[in-house]
Order: structure tokens, then C-alpha cells, then sequence
């Protein structure tokens, strides 16, 4: 089962258990075909797509499978994004981060590296994992450097891992992890990375 919901408080973004209140914000930031490009689910052509988006979400949240949340900012306490904790084993103390996405107002700034150390430190100093892992689809190239820059370290590639519903392509996963051996140091650069403008 996954962890319990949770709030993490970080100095640009909440990340907020997703809840339906949410919905209206994360439709009107989530409109750019590119941030739906390598998910697993097509882009909300409406709000109602985007209800029954969150409403399975909740589903699976509820199923105790994933842990969704809304990545809230904190100037406007609007939801911005999303992203979520999966694949959780307390025996095998190992967690995912995946799902993540923003509006692309919000690409390429500090609040990207924050949810994903939000969710680190809660994963490593809370959860007492011993491994954090993300996948991203190969042909995401801008997510792949962009968690070599958090200091995940690339194990290899799962080939023809997951076939995407959305449109049926069978997709090759990344895998990349930090270990509670060097979180550490991966803190102290994600720390010192999100006080430079």
C-alpha cells in the first residue's frame, strides 16, 4: 500500500494531497500539448476531461496504488502541476516519483527541483527508503537530463515496458535512482542549487 497522504511545505510550491478542488487550476495549466506529450494520458480537451483525470487519480489513490498530488504555488496558491509517489514497498523500502508535470509557465524554474526534493526528503528522512526511483520514457530527453541534473543515476533502460493506453506505442522506460547513500550530497546540491535565481 502506498504511504498515507501527506503535505510538504517547500519555499516556492505545497505539494497538497490531490483533491477534486483542484481541477479547475491544474485545466487551465495544463493546456500545451507538449507538458502530455510522454504521459500516459491525453491531454484535457475540457474541464470535464480534466474532472474525470483527477477523479482517476483518486481512484487509484484510493486503491492504494499511487500517492497524487497537486504541486501548488505558493505566491498564488494556485495548483500548477502534478506528480505522484508509485510502485512503494515498506519491506523493501524503495518508493517511484512519476506522473510529474507543470504548466509550461513553470518550466525551467526552481519549482520543478523542489517537488522533486519535497518528495526526496520525505521518501529518504520520513519513509526511511533506501532507494528513489524515476522512469522516464526514452524519448523524453528533457526529463532524462533534467534528473541527471537532481543527481539520479541512469541503471539502464526496460524495453518495451509499458504499452501507453493513450495511443497504444510500446514504450522503453529509463531507470534512474538515487540510494539513501547519497542523499546526502544530493541534498546539499539540490539546497545550494535552489538558492541561485
Amino acid at each position: 500500500m502506498i504511504p498515507d497522504p501527506v503535505t510538504l511545505h517547500g519555499r516556492w510550491v505545497t505539494l497538497e494531497p490531490l483533491e477534486s478542488r483542484h481541477t479547475a487550476d491544474l485545466f487551465a495549466a495544463a493546456q500545451d500539448e507538449d507538458i502530455w506529450r510522454y504521459l500516459p494520458a491525453a491531454m484535457p480537451r475540457s474541464l470535464a476531461d480534466m474532472q474525470t483525470w483527477t477523479a482517476n487519480a483518486l481512484a487509484v489513490r484510493n486503491a492504494g496504488q499511487m500517492l497524487p498530488f497537486a504541486i501548488v504555488e505558493r505566491t498564488t496558491g494556485r495548483a500548477i502541476g502534478s506528480t505522484r509517489y508509485l510502485d512503494y514497498s515498506a519491506f523493501d523500502r524503495h518508493i517511484e516519483i512519476g506522473w510529474t508535470w507543470l504548466g509550461r509557465d513553470w518550466w525551467r524554474t526552481p519549482l520543478n527541483t523542489e517537488c522533486k526534493y519535497l518528495l526526496m526528503r520525505h521518501a529518504f528522512e520520513t519513509l526511511a527508503c533506501i532507494r528513489v526511483q524515476l522512469k522516464p520514457d526514452l524519448r523524453n530527453e528533457r526529463s532524462q537530463r533534467a534528473i541527471e541534473r537532481i543527481g539520479g543515476v541512469r541503471e539502464g533502460i526496460l524495453r518495451k515496458a509499458v504499452i501507453v493506453p493513450k495511443d497504444g506505442h510500446q514504450r522503453w522506460s529509463v531507470y534512474f535512482s538515487i540510494l539513501d547513500d547519497e542523499w546526502s550530497s544530493v541534498k546539499a546540491h539540490l539546497e545550494e542549487s535552489m538558492t541561485r535565481p
